[in-house]
């Protein structure tokens, strides 16, 4: 039922994420080799212009959500040791590396939205120079509008552009 790793039991469930991310990792690596030799017989076209090519982004999505699973699960360590090439470390070196390609080739559709959005944008906010005001104008009825253009180019009377 479970692993016995350093007395620390590890549960058959989370073991397999481990076992999971190893066959994802290979799956994904002959998929890409697959697809960039289909992209070369169908006239060299880009990867991502490849019609399947959102698959590709599924599966790497997938590989990262398992890694960090497994990141997040430090019971695991000594079985990713005995598993993968390099134990821990190099699982986070290679996670990283899928990380950055999934960010770097999603669609707007896959992003996920940042919780702190708001907070980002407020801070952002914060430092621009309220003193010019480039909406000044907007909303005001027709005669302050008036008035506020005539100000500004200098204009007192009125009635002298008032036909009588």
């Amino acid at each position: 039922m479970a692993e016995q790793e350093n007395s620390v039991t590890v549960s058959k469930e989370t073991m397999w994420y481990v076992d999971n991310y190893i066959v994802l990792v290979d799956y994904y690596d002959r998929t890409i080799s697959r697809i960039a030799a289909r992209c070369v017989r169908m006239g060299n076209i880009a990867l991502e212009e490849y019609k399947f090519y959102p698959y590709v982004l599924d599966v790497l999505e997938e590989i990262c959500d398992t890694g960090n699973f497994i990141i997040e699960h430090t019971e695991v360590y000594p079985y990713v040791a005995k598993r993968i090439a390099g134990g821990i470390e190099a699982l986070k070196k290679n996670l990283a590396v899928y990380q950055q390609e999934l960010v770097n080739n999603q669609s707007p559709e896959m992003l996920r939205p940042d919780p702190n959005e708001a907070k980002k944008m407020n801070e952002v906010m914060q430092n621009f120079d309220k003193s010019v005001d480039p909406t000044a104008g907007a909303g005001m009825n027709i005669d302050d509008l008036m008035n506020k253009l005539m100000a500004e180019n200098g204009v007192e009377d009125t009635n002298e552009f008032i036909d009588k």
